[in-house]
């Protein structure tokens, strides 16, 4: 199985992304159940953007999947996971705050998605971005924001979704009452959805999601991309 330098370079550039990315998606979480009373996380050393607690959490999420996948799809496609702990009985205790938590990643992955579209946008303008004289195409740090953006809006987006054990499947909590949102974990957690769940998200996912990119480039980017 061969591959060429821009493919490795691509590589690399995905690789970079989703590591930064997934750090401060999971470190989001962390210092929000924190900041909301729940120690767990934070006690792993999760509060942080150095990615090394996170890759000692998730292993085959972080690295090894990562790169399989790229290897695999021949430079397609890269994808993986991480995690941070909770209190189970800190989210009993306090579902809203639980909900808040869950959605600091995704907002995390916003944030970022905003950002890189900040910096293409005023490269652009600048002229700062070189483009290959042969072919026309944008250079490496076009090519890292541009990443950054596409990444970001995937994961942000396919985490909301309301599935477990994805993050929407707790945000939601946040448009409930106390009670309601009780009751609601007596039926998501005593319940094993967590893998038909994500299939289900997936198939769901992939079929808005092209619309969901289309707008969204076309909103913060126009034509630039």
């Amino acid at each position: 199985m061969g591959f060429s330098q821009e493919m490795l370079a691509f590589g690399f550039i995905w690789y970079v992304a989703f590591l930064f990315s997934t750090t401060c998606h999971e470190a989001s979480h962390a210092l929000v159940a924190k900041l909301g009373g729940d120690d767990t996380a934070a006690l792993g050393g999760q509060v942080t953007l150095n990615p090394v607690p996170h890759i000692q959490r998730e292993p085959w999420g972080m690295v090894a999947i990562p790169l399989i996948s790229f290897a695999l799809s021949q430079g397609q496609s890269m994808f993986g996971w991480a995690s941070a702990p909770f209190d189970r009985l800190w989210e009993r205790r306090h579902p809203k705050r639980a909900a808040w938590m869950a959605l600091a990643g995704p907002a995390a992955n916003y944030t970022l998605m905003l950002l890189a579209a900040a910096a293409l946008r005023i490269g652009i303008a600048a002229h700062w971005f070189a483009r290959n004289p042969e072919t026309g195409e944008p250079g490496f740090l076009a090519n890292m924001l541009r990443v950054f953006f596409e990444l970001n809006l995937l994961l942000g987006t396919f985490n909301l979704l309301p599935a477990p054990p994805l993050d929407g499947s707790t945000g939601i909590m946040v448009f409930m009452s106390e009670a309601t949102a009780q009751k609601y974990l007596d039926w998501l957690r005593g319940n094993s959805y967590a893998l038909l769940g994500l299939v289900l998200a997936m198939l769901v996912f992939w079929k808005f999601y092209r619309y969901v990119q289309v707008f969204a480039f076309h909103l913060l980017l126009g034509n630039q991309f």
